[in-house]
C-alpha cells in the first residue's frame, strides 16, 4: 500500500517537473539565436503522452487489486462458511446416530426386560412405569442374551415353527402373505432362523425358483415378489450372523453351505451378462442378489473384483449399494463405477456414491448435477415444437419435472443449498405444474358432454307418466362412468435412515418401469438413495 501511494506522490509531481524543465528551456532559448518553440512542443506532447500513459495503467493496476483483495475476501467467508456446515453436519450426525444407538439399547432391553418377567411369572409392564433405562444394561449383555437365546418372536410365532421345520416354501409364501406388515417380519425373521437346524441351508433352499424357465421374470409380478424376498431372507441371515460370535458363524457357514452357495452364484453369473446397464436402470433385482449372495456366504474372494464392479451400476439406485460395495471390498474401485454412471447420464446416482465414498473432490457434486439438468432438458426438447402432439409436449414437460425434482432432492439429502439454490429450480417445477394442471383442465372440458333425456318427457321419445318407477330413466354414475381399480402397492418398506453396518442394512424394493406392471412401478428417479 506504501508503494502504491509513492507511485501516486510521483505520477503527480510530473505537472511541476515539467513547468521547471519548460523554464530551464526557456532560458536556454534566451541564450540562443535561433528559436526553440517547435522542439519545445514536441517535447511537451511526449512528456503528455507519457503522463497520461502513467496514470491509465495506474488505475487499471489499482482496480485488478481491489478485485483481487474482493475475490479473496468471499473466498474466505465461503470457506468459513463450508467449514462451519461441515462440523454442524457432523455434529447433527453424531447427535442422530447417538440418539438411534441409545433408542436400539433401550427398546432391546425393554424386550428382555418384559421376557423375563414373563418367564418368572411377573407381570409384564406396558412402558408407563418401571422401564429399564439404557445404562442399567451393557451391550455386552444384550449380545449375550441374544446368543444364549432369550431373545422371542412374539408377533409371528409361525415364523419359528416354519424354521424348526426347515420349509422354505411356506416361509416364502408366509412372508407374501403377510407383505402389508413386512416391517414387523424383518424384524423377528433373524430370530426365528436361530430355530432353524441350519438356517443357512434354509436360506439357500429358498433361492430354488428365483430363475425358474418357463415364466418370464420380466413379466411376472409374482416372480418379482418371490426375488424382493429372497433377497431379504438372506439379509435377515446377515443380520443373524453379524450378532453371533466368529466360533458361531464358522459354523453356520461351513464350507460344505459355502460350496453350495458358489454353485448357485456360478449358475447365476452367466445370466447376469444378459442384463442391460440401462434397461436394469440402476434397479436390478438380479445384480442385487447376486451380490448379496456372495457377500452373505462369505465367497467374494472366488470372484473377480472387475467383474463385480462391472454390477455396480446396475445396482446404484438401490440404498444398500453403498455397503455392499464396502462389504465386497469394492471402495478401490468407485471411482471407475462413477465414471461409467457419469458416461451414461447417471448423474445422480454419481453423486450419491461419490458423497458415500468421499470423492466429491474427484466429482464435484454441482457440476454433475447441472449437467444432468442440462441433458434432461435437450432431451425434453421437441425438434419442431410447433408441430409436436399433446401427448409427446406431455411427456416432455414430464421427463423435465422428474429431473428436476431428483436434483432437488438430491440437493437437500447433500446440503449443497449454498453452493446450488434450489429456489429457481423450485420455481421452474411450480411452473411446470401449473402447465400440466391447466391441459388437464382444458382436455377434461373439451371432452363432449353426453346428451342428457328431457324430464318432461318433451322430445323424440314417448312421454314418461311414471318417473319415479322407472328406475332406469337417468342412468347411475357407475353405468354412465367407467370406474378404474387399482391395487395396492406391495412394497417392502424399510427404515429410511440407517447408519448400521451393510449386513445390518434393511431393504427397500424399488425397481424400474422396465420390470413390468407389477406393484408399486411408477418408478420415479429417487436417490433416497442409500439413506
Amino acid at each position: 500500500m506504501e508503494d502504491t501511494q509513492s507511485v501516486a506522490t510521483l505520477i503527480g509531481s510530473t505537472a511541476s517537473k515539467i513547468q521547471q524543465l519548460q523554464k530551464a528551456f526557456a532560458e536556454l532559448e534566451s541564450q540562443r539565436a535561433l528559436t526553440l518553440n517547435l522542439r519545445w512542443k514536441e517535447l511537451e506532447e511526449h512528456f503528455s503522452g507519457l503522463e497520461k500513459s502513467l496514470k491509465r495503467r495506474f488505475h487499471e493496476l489499482e482496480d485488478q487489486e481491489k478485485e483481487f483483495e474482493t475475490k479473496t475476501r468471499k473466498a474466505r467467508e465461503m470457506l468459513q462458511k463450508r467449514e462451519a456446515a461441515v462440523v454442524a453436519k457432523e455434529q447433527s450426525s453424531l447427535v442422530r446416530l447417538q440418539e438411534k444407538r441409545d433408542a436400539a439399547v433401550f427398546a432391546i432391553t425393554n424386550a428382555l426386560e418384559k421376557h423375563r418377567k414373563l418367564s418368572s411369572g411377573q407381570p409384564a409392564d406396558n412402558g408407563d412405569n418401571g422401564e429399564l433405562s439404557v445404562e442399567e444394561k451393557q451391550p455386552e449383555d444384550i449380545k449375550s442374551s441374544f446368543e444364549n437365546g432369550n431373545l422371542e418372536v412374539k408377533s409371528y410365532p409361525q415364523l419359528v415353527k416354519l424354521c424348526e421345520e426347515m420349509d422354505s416354501e411356506g416361509l416364502q409364501k408366509f412372508i407374501s402373505d403377510n407383505r402389508k406388515n413386512l416391517a414387523a417380519l424383518k424384524e423377528e425373521i433373524p430370530w426365528a432362523l436361530k430355530a432353524a437346524a441350519s438356517p443357512a441351508r434354509l436360506v439357500l433352499e429358498s433361492l430354488e425358483g428365483f430363475y425358474p424357465s418357463e415364466v418370464d421374470g420380466k413379466k411376472d409380478a409374482n416372480l418379482l415378489g418371490l426375488r424382493r424376498t429372497c433377497i431379504m431372507l438372506m439379509e435377515c441371515l446377515s443380520v443373524l450372523l453379524s450378532n453371533l460370535d466368529m466360533v458361531s458363524v464358522l459354523a453356520l457357514i461351513s464350507e460344505d453351505i459355502k460350496e453350495q452357495a458358489k454353485l448357485i452364484a456360478e449358475e447365476w453369473k452367466p445370466k447376469l451378462d444378459a442384463l442391460d446397464m440401462d434397461a436394469s436402470n440402476g434397479n436390478s433385482l438380479e445384480a442385487h442378489a447376486f451380490l448379496q449372495l456372495i457377500d452373505t456366504f462369505g465367497i467374494a474372494s472366488g470372484f473377480n473384483e472387475e467383474e463385480l464392479s462391472r454390477l455396480i451400476p446396475m445396482v446404484s439406485r438401490r440404498r444398500q449399494a453403498a455397503d455392499l460395495c464396502r462389504s465386497l471390498g469394492l471402495s478401490e474401485k468407485m471411482p471407475g463405477v462413477i465414471e461409467v454412471l457419469v458416461k451414461n447420464g447417471r448423474q445422480i446416482d454419481a453423486v450419491n456414491l461419490a458423497f458415500a465414498f468421499e470423492l466429491t473432490e474427484q466429482f464435484s457434486p454441482v457440476p454433475l448435477l447441472k449437467s444432468y439438468l442440462k441433458e434432461a432438458r435437450k432431451a425434453s426438447s421437441p425438434v419442431k415444437p410447433g408441430n409436436a402432439s399433446p401427448t409427446a409436449q406431455t411427456d416432455v414437460s414430464e421427463r423435465e419435472l422428474t429431473a428436476l425434482k431428483a436434483v432437488i432432492k438430491c440437493i437437500e439429502e447433500h446440503n449443497l443449498e449454498e453452493q446450488y439454490p434450489v429456489d429457481p429450480l423450485q420455481k421452474r417445477v411450480l411452473l411446470l405444474e401449473k402447465a400440466k394442471a391447466d391441459k388437464k383442465r382444458a382436455t377434461e372440458v373439451a371432452k363432449p358432454q353426453p346428451k342428457r333425456p328431457r324430464a318432461n318427457g318433451a322430445g323424440y321419445g314417448p312421454r314418461v307418466t311414471n318417473i319415479a318407477a322407472d328406475k332406469t330413466f337417468y342412468p347411475r354414475v357407475t353405468d354412465r362412468y367407467m370406474q378404474y381399480v387399482y391395487d395396492r402397492p406391495y412394497v417392502y418398506a424399510g427404515p429410511a435412515d440407517n447408519h448400521s453396518h451393510s449386513l445390518l442394512a434393511s431393504a427397500t424394493y424399488n425397481f424400474s418401469p422396465s420390470h413390468g406392471n407389477y406393484f408399486g412401478n411408477g418408478y420415479q428417479y429417487q436417490t433416497p438413495y442409500l439413506h
